[in-house]
């Protein structure tokens, strides 16, 4: 048997506690928390919604990472930036707050998994900040960002990420590219190989990494250029 949803007027005033803001507009509230799957009148579901919150969400980060760290480079910032602001970010945010129960879809919406349901949760949380600031202004908003990606902002600063995976974001962000890889070199016996490696990136000087699997090789390589044109701190 299909369990009932609860009253609308609770699922406000619970999504409300949680998030720590009151709506005056309540069905701006609504709005945030229907996917088009629900079938909704036209316009009352948060596709606009969401486009408005993601560039809401981006200045307030963008202006977390510019006072949280003094020192950083552009490059470094941009990382940071696009991992706070990323799908996975939005929807571990949606998860720390619950709004998986509160989200209104289809049927089969409600059947997604994986990478399409965090596509969903990240959205909801777009469109959440969309709703708080056309509803309170950026400073509400900037109150509800700062709550939930604060802890998250810092933490992105205790660790190294994968030195792969963070030159790929910054070339992205800068460049509107992507790093290739070469072996340049494989010597040592095969129990005990020595690879040589050599990442290149349009518009910058490559660097080269060597060590026993290909792998950490490259690894070693993206480091160096992370550290060299100053994303990463040397040693750090």
């Amino acid at each position: 048997m299909k369990k009932p949803r609860p009253p609308i007027a609770e699922v406000r005033a619970a999504v409300e506690a949680l998030v720590g803001y009151e709506f005056t507009d309540k069905e701006r509230l609504d709005r945030a928390l229907t996917h088009s799957s629900a079938k909704p009148q036209k316009g009352s579901n948060y596709e606009r919604m969401e486009f408005l919150g993601d560039r809401v969400l981006g200045l307030v980060i963008a202006e977390l990472l510019f006072r949280s760290y003094g020192q950083a480079r552009e490059g470094e910032l941009s990382v940071r930036f696009n991992q706070l602001v990323s799908a996975e970010t939005c929807a571990e945010v949606s998860d720390d707050l619950g709004l998986h129960a509160f989200i209104r879809t289809g049927a089969d919406v409600k059947k997604l998994t994986g990478k399409a349901m965090l596509n969903v949760r990240a959205d909801v949380v777009e469109s959440l900040i969309a709703a708080i600031y056309l509803d309170g202004g950026l400073e509400a908003a900037r109150t509800f960002v700062l709550k939930m990606w604060s802890d998250k902002a810092l933490k992105a600063g205790n660790a190294r990420r994968d030195a792969k995976t963070e030159l790929q974001e910054w070339t992205h962000a800068k460049f509107a590219t992507t790093p290739r890889y070469r072996i340049d070199d494989r010597s040592g016996p095969d129990h005990d190989p020595v690879f040589t490696v050599t990442v290149e990136v349009d518009g910058i000087a490559p660097e080269t990494g060597t060590d026993r699997s290909r792998r950490a090789a490259e690894q070693q390589a993206a480091t160096k250029l992370l550290e060299r044109e100053g994303v990463w701190k040397p040693g750090a």
